[in-house]
């Protein structure tokens, strides 16, 4: 009796598991048949996109009505962008793709650059259109490389599981025929170097390469990074300090600290540029409490920050304050004109003061001398292109960056509209509208609805 008993918990027991390991079996095909999905859905609609952009290129080529040349332009940069995301969507972060994603950006870049400007002022120069013929030609030479691709992975009925299975191995298989077809896209378009973009565009190509050169100072050991780590925050003696170099691929040269402090149960990881040894930025993993001093106070804080950090001639133009923590942004103000390229976000927070975020990369590449003019418009000029029902509050003479990258001279205009704060561009030369910003407000607490 005892062992039937033993013998039927034994086959329930054994049942039970098989179930249980048939549900778990089930549970991981179904996650693998929804990333599988996923891939796919994205590769044939990078290769559409593709399809299409070279369909949308050729039409601007046709066309000989500037009115409509600009429309179409910017359905190429629209059609770019959706085709940049699609490859991101893609299991290649192991495989090279940098070149083709570049060019990729670059196209958008140019295309939406020719959009927006006046082409009945400034029309198509015959440079521009011959880069439209090359970005055509391109276009359809990377169009049929992926469509080569996509006919054998629909013939061989092809797996994206198994390209991140192979990109993941230590030794990637050489007749794989997706990461062969993807890896003769990124050679065809590492030829393609001899595409004129423009002088605009060439200068910001290469100012993005040269940018990070700009920072200043001697070069600083690893001793020294761990030395001026340590003078940023104040440390308990058996706080451990953990210094590293940046990768070879990293866009600056730069010492990654990372401090651990039982003080506060949390860790401090922070980035200082090898040159000059200053703060890139600064985050602090540890909790923060129940709020115990205002915004106001906060911002002095941040203030003191700078100054014991020895950041000049810098003020505050924006703060917010989410849950516990206080958010400000800080621009260089030089002769009562605000430098916008030029600013320090600080993250400070609400039950002690103590600094927990703080980011300095657009301050740092972004100094420069400036010889900054008279606005060709009046402050009066500029205000009659601001929105009427905007309740003016403050302004100022700004320099901020467009949307193509230029520094712009500006009048900044911040008022008040439906119950929200916003921050409006115009521009000192032409009156036009440059940029609309809403500003943040201090976000709810939803934990207390």
């Amino acid at each position: 009796m005892i062992r039937s008993i033993l013998i039927g918990i034994l086959v329930i027991a054994v049942g039970a598991t098989a179930y249980w390991g048939y549900e778990e079996h089930q549970e991981k095909n179904a996650i693998l048949i929804n990333a599988e999905n996923n891939y796919q859905r994205a590769f044939h609609e990078l290769t559409y996109h593709i399809d299409q952009l070279e369909d949308e290129i050729g039409v601007t080529l046709a066309m000989n009505s500037r009115k409509q040349l600009s429309p179409a332009l910017a359905e190429v940069w629209r059609i770019t962008s959706q085709a940049h995301s699609d490859v991101g969507q893609l299991p290649l972060t192991l495989l090279p793709f940098n070149k083709t994603e570049e060019f990729l950006a670059q196209m958008g870049s140019f295309s939406y650059r020719t959009a927006v400007r006046d082409l009945e002022k400034s029309p198509l120069t015959d440079d521009e259109y011959n880069t439209l013929k090359t970005l055509y030609s391109r276009a359809g030479e990377i169009k049929n490389e992926l469509r080569k691709v996509q006919s054998l992975v629909i013939k061989n009925n092809l797996r994206w599981m198994d390209v991140e299975l192979a990109l993941a191995a230590e030794k990637t298989p050489q007749d794989n025929t997706i990461i062969d077809g993807f890896k003769t896209v990124e050679k065809n378009v590492e030829g393609y170097d001899e595409v004129n973009w423009g002088p605009e565009m060439t200068q910001q190509l290469t100012h993005k390469k040269e940018v990070y050169k700009k920072i200043q100072g001697e070069i600083i050991s690893k001793e020294q990074a761990k030395e001026k780590a340590e003078a940023f925050f104040d440390l308990s003696n058996d706080a451990s300090i953990q210094v590293n170099e940046t990768g070879e691929k990293s866009e600056y040269g730069a010492y990654s600290v990372t401090v651990a402090n039982p003080k506060e149960n949390a860790e401090i990881y922070m980035d200082l540029t090898k040159k000059g040894g200053m703060p890139i930025w600064i985050l602090n993993t540890r909790e923060v409490d129940e709020q115990k001093i205002s915004l106001n106070e906060a911002a002095e804080k941040a203030k003191q920050f700078l100054g014991k950090h020895k950041f000049k001639n810098l003020t505050l133009t924006e703060s917010a304050q989410y849950s516990n923590v206080g958010v400000f942004s800080f621009v260089t103000q030089t002769d009562n004109v605000l430098i916008y390229p030029e600013t320090i976000k600080i993250k400070v927070a609400l039950d002690n003061g103590e600094i927990t975020g703080f980011e300095s990369l657009d301050y740092l590449v972004s100094q420069k001398d400036r010889e900054i003019k008279q606005p060709a418009i009046s402050r009066d000029e500029a205000l009659t292109n601001v929105n009427p029902k905007l309740k003016v509050q403050e302004e100022h003479i700004a320099i901020i960056e467009n949307d193509l990258g230029n520094e712009v001279l500006c009048y900044e205009f911040l008022g008040v509209m439906n119950n929200d704060t916003y921050r409006i561009f115009i521009n000192g030369e032409t009156g036009d509208e440059e940029m609309v910003e809403k500003l943040k407000e201090a976000e709810p607490n939803y934990e207390s609805f």
